[in-house]
């Protein structure tokens, strides 16, 4: 009996993690349209024929944010058959791509921007920032690529502390890095040994400077050190 071959795409999703101002995780998230109806969906694209994966995602990134270098990460390629056997997800391939496809394969990405940036996009009308605990039902399997791309930026910080300082101001306080880490990590850590160990790294800097204009206590701004960390190279907590 032949193999039963189809005639497969793929494609490239990107999951673009944020930290706001009320020091809550965010992803970024565009919109479709398909007839009248409108809904959000991970920044994603085929991949062009002359691109390699890492360049496909490359370049959705620009389109989406407009920045030109980005962290970024690939993570896992989801190939369920299924995946995209929803009735208005094939629609939409078909209006977007203009192209029938049996099957869509896609390589998935995590990228991390500070969320203080200026977002540009040249191919979204809407992109916007929402909280990672208040994402709704998406298309396709975006739903469990956003949950899997969370453990996979566990195991990242954990293997290189110094991402983390991508998703932070280039100043911040010892309680912004804090609660960012605690999101992250999901570790459950004392803030003052937090901030005790803290005092104890070379490259995380205190700055003459605080907070201003804020109902609680002001605190000391702190910046990164990337020079002074690679030498060091020390993890957060052990």
């Amino acid at each position: 009996m032949s193999p039963n071959f189809i005639h497969t795409y793929v494609s490239v999703d990107c999951v673009v993690f944020g930290f706001d101002h009320e020091n809550r995780l965010n992803i970024l998230l565009v919109e479709r349209h398909l007839d009248q109806e409108k809904q959000i969906k991970l920044p994603g694209s085929l991949i062009f024929s002359d691109e390699d994966v890492d360049d496909a995602a490359e370049r959705v990134l620009h389109e989406l944010t407009g920045i030109k270098k980005m962290v970024l990460k690939q993570f896992k390629c989801f190939a369920d058959p299924m995946r995209a056997n929803n009735e208005n997800d094939i629609q939409w391939m078909g209006t977007e791509y203009k192209q029938h496809i049996d099957r869509i394969i896609t390589v998935a990405y995590l990228s991390l921007c500070k969320i203080d940036h200026k977002i540009n996009s040249t191919k979204y009308s809407t992109v916007d920032w929402f909280p990672i605990d208040e994402v709704p039902s998406l298309p396709f399997d975006h739903n469990k690529i956003i949950n899997e791309s969370l453990g996979e930026v566990r195991k990242w910080i954990e293997v290189d502390f110094s991402i983390i300082f991508e998703l932070l101001p280039k100043k911040f306080t010892i309680r912004q890095l804090y609660q960012l880490y605690s999101a992250l990590s999901e570790k459950q850590i004392d803030i003052k040994n937090f901030h005790k160990k803290i005092s104890s790294f070379n490259y995380i800097i205190p700055l003459d400077e605080i907070e201003k204009n804020v109902s609680h206590r002001a605190a000391r701004y702190y910046k990164f050190d990337a020079k002074i960390y690679k030498k060091n190279n020390t993890k957060l907590i052990k």
